[in-house]
């Protein structure tokens, strides 16, 4: 089974994001909330756990299941975007309204997941 391209794009999107949380952790352990202890651990898990599901999404038998893998992990990570929106040193500095549309952009991104779910 030959795979779509805009699965290709979103498996190779979560697999460079994945990387960069080991490129540069510091700017993923910046956002992660403080009520969440060893912020390096969870900057680790993450980052493998997008190179992981993007790798997965490329393999046609377990599309699906890595597909729930990133909607699974787009929970879990919006506390984090939450953060950056309510925290200036998590903002990176960035105008209230790009924080704010990236709300709404996990949706979107859990969307697109979901239309690989089955």
């Amino acid at each position: 089974m030959i795979l779509p391209w805009h699965l290709y794009l979103m498996a190779i999107l979560y697999i460079l994001a994945g990387i960069n949380h080991f490129r540069s952790p510091e700017m993923y352990i910046r956002i992660i909330p403080p009520i969440f202890k060893k912020p390096n651990i969870i900057n680790i898990l993450s980052g493998a756990a997008e190179i992981l599901l993007g790798i997965l999404l490329m393999l046609s038998f377990t599309t699906h299941l890595a597909a729930w893998g990133i909607i699974a992990l787009l929970i879990a990570i919006f506390p984090a975007n939450l953060y950056m929106l309510q925290n200036k040193k998590a903002s990176f500095g960035l105008p209230k309204w790009i924080l704010f549309v990236r709300l709404p952009l996990q949706f979107v991104l859990i969307v697109w997941a979901y239309l690989y779910t089955f």
